[in-house]
């Protein structure tokens, strides 16, 4: 691990975004970009229709003072991106992150992050956006977008922080779940912590291979595994487990051909993720 890229706002997931961030790096000692993105609406007025018997003169004095009053978002906007990064900085280094810098950029959120990864080994995000005392229940509008536009690794930082002790990971036997596996195994964030497997599905021969054999992976790379197949459908499944256990993340694989991508990366909101409460990461 060397770079993290994190995506703070304006939001209550800001806050968390750099305790994870904070986290991740204290395990890795991985430097960090923080990046805040100035969206196009955070700038513009609203669109004005100025058909009608509206005088030609008070049109252009119309459209002069739209466009100072554009100018003028534009600079707030700039400076609260600015104090954004700037705050973000400061809980950074005060949580012992040596290796900090900031972005600030004007456009659209996925072509920002489609920028920049390349020297990136991790992305961080919130699981909503500013708009998340607004539409309880509802993902963040860019979270998906910015999962699909990435094989990056993923963390979609939840509300609040906890430091990070039992993890749970949702496995389906496919060849995408496997490549988990093996980044897992492979990674340092998640080093010696306890895991557990959790497949959703019948108790076959075929099954308990599978999973016994990922967690073999698991154990050569010095973690401690328990691996368990539960009836019924993923959401409930590993939302329960989650529950019950009280485990503080959740590690997938992302588009598995199964059950599973409709889930977590289906054409409409994602399930598990809008209805867990722990932090998510998406490995490709």
């Amino acid at each position: 691990m060397t770079k993290i890229l994190a995506l703070i706002d304006g939001s209550p997931y800001a806050q968390s975004v750099c305790d994870h961030v904070a986290w991740i790096a204290g395990r890795t000692e991985a430097s960090v970009d923080l990046l805040h993105v100035i969206g196009r609406r955070d700038t513009a007025t609203e669109p004005v229709n100025l058909s009608g018997n509206i005088g030609l003169g008070a049109r252009t004095a119309l459209l002069e003072e739209l466009a100072e009053l554009d100018a003028r978002k534009a600079k707030v906007a700039h400076t609260r991106g600015r104090l954004l990064l700037d705050g973000g900085k400061d809980l950074l280094q005060a949580a012992g992150v040596a290796q900090i810098d900031t972005k600030l950029r004007n456009g659209d959120l996925v072509d920002t992050v489609q920028e920049l990864q390349s020297g990136a080994d991790l992305i961080v995000i919130g699981k909503r956006g500013e708009g998340a005392d607004f539409a309880k229940g509802h993902l963040g509008s860019n979270l998906e977008r910015v999962v699909r536009s990435t094989h990056k690794a993923i963390v979609i930082a939840s509300r609040a922080f906890k430091p990070i002790e039992k993890v749970l990971i949702a496995f389906d036997g496919g060849a995408t779940a496997l490549k988990a596996i093996d980044q897992v195994a492979r990674n340092p964030i998640l080093a010696g912590l306890p895991c557990k497997l959790v497949m959703a599905g019948p108790e076959t021969p075929d099954n308990r291979r599978k999973i016994e054999d990922a967690a073999i992976i698991l154990k050569g790379a010095g973690f401690t595994v328990e691996t368990e197949i539960g009836q019924g459908e993923p959401t409930t499944v590993i939302s329960e487990t989650i529950e019950r256990e009280k485990f503080d993340l959740l590690v997938m694989g992302a588009y598995s051909h199964s059950r599973l991508r409709s889930l977590f990366l289906g054409s409409t909101t994602t399930e598990m993720i809008r209805s867990c409460k722990v932090p998510v990461v998406i490995f490709r």
